[in-house]
């Protein structure tokens, strides 16, 4: 007999998972209590690394099918999906993505439609980090400062390296300055 399963993901604290749960049930699967699992955890966390989504793997059995509303609920990133659709086939689970139009993700359809979806989010990336060198680049010939702003004017940066030059130490000094013991070595290092 197979059962349906749920697995809704938020990412955050202030993010809950009822619209997932509406969203399953408007679709019209009727999902029992215990086979809803909802997780609070980065979308940057593989799916295998993800402890509710490995709980609920470890429920799966062949001939359940495992609805949920996106495709970036089953992984981090599309070789993550990739491998968790793989896992699924493999097992003989069904995999609906209502995104997709409830399509099953094991099937030869679906399985063309995740090579497909992977290979644009690929192209998106690639994309996406070529225009951020692309600004890095731009910024630097400008002049602009890269990173973290500094805890410490130049003033400053010269009075630590005095200090420690006259022989105060370097606890002494990140105290006067409200600085990490890091940043004090840091700054004497670059003098």
């Amino acid at each position: 007999m197979s059962r349906t399963f749920a697995y809704a993901r938020v990412s955050t604290v202030e993010q809950l998972t009822e619209n997932q749960a509406v969203q399953i049930a408007q679709a019209g699967y009727s999902i029992e209590p215990q086979r809803f699992i909802e997780e609070q955890i980065s979308g940057s966390v593989s799916a295998a690394a993800r402890p509710g989504f490995a709980a609920l793997l470890d429920k799966l059995e062949t001939s359940d099918t495992l609805v949920v509303t996106k495709l970036d609920r089953l992984g981090r990133d599309s070789i993550d999906v990739q491998k968790t659709v793989a896992l699924f086939a493999e097992r003989g689970i069904r995999l609906v993505v209502l995104q997709l139009g409830n399509l099953d993700l094991t099937s030869s359809a679906g399985a063309l439609m995740v090579k497909m979806l992977a290979a644009v989010a690929d192209f998106e990336r690639d994309l996406i980090i070529e225009r951020t060198r692309a600004g890095q680049i731009r910024a630097k010939a400008a002049g602009t400062h890269m990173g973290r702003p500094s805890l410490t004017t130049e003033a400053q940066r010269q009075d630590i390296r005095s200090r420690l030059v006259a022989g105060k130490t370097v606890s002494a000094v990140a105290r006067d300055f409200k600085l990490s013991r890091a940043t004090v070595i840091a700054i004497r290092g670059r003098g």
